[in-house]
This record gives C-alpha cells, sequence and structure tokens, in this order.
C-alpha cells in the first residue's frame, strides 16, 4: 500500500519553493510565516558560509508578502483537507 504523504503531494523529492509554501493549502497563515522565516534564516545561514540552498532571501520576502496579502484579504486562515474544497 502506498502512503500519501506532504512530500509526494509536492513532487516528491523535491523541495518545495517559498511560492509554493505561500500557497499550500494543508497549512493556516501562521504555520506558512513560520515556516518561511525559518527558510530564510537557514538561507541566510548558508549563504554566510558560502553554501547554497537554491533559494535567495529575496524570493522568500516575496512569499511572506504574498501570504500577508492573501490573509488580508481573508485567504489562508484555514487549511484546506481532502474532501473539503
Amino acid at each position: 500500500m502506498v502512503f500519501d504523504s506532504l512530500k509526494n503531494r509536492a513532487g516528491g523529492h523535491d523541495e518545495l519553493s517559498p511560492m509554493q509554501i505561500a500557497h499550500h493549502t494543508l497549512f493556516t497563515s501562521k504555520e506558512k510565516i513560520a515556516l518561511l522565516h525559518q527558510l530564510k534564516s537557514n538561507v541566510v545561514g548558508a549563504n554566510s558560509e558560502g553554501a547554497d540552498l537554491g533559494f535567495d532571501p529575496s524570493e522568500i520576502d516575496e512569499a511572506i508578502a504574498e501570504v500577508r496579502r492573501e490573509t488580508q484579504d481573508g485567504v489562508g486562515t484555514q487549511t484546506v483537507f481532502r474532501g473539503d474544497a
């Protein structure tokens, strides 16, 4: 039996992009902001050590701004479970 997981739904073993996190229906706005801030902290730390995690901090800032815009418009304050939509 194959178990469905967030990792598989997000495209397999590839990482989620900041904008994919911003638009993901399984996370609330608070969770998205927390994840994006954590990601930004990791990216900034990695960049200062000369490593590249594949995201620019400005991409993460854009995703955070997108979540905030959607929250102001009343979108993304609740998660959507399969069958709810």
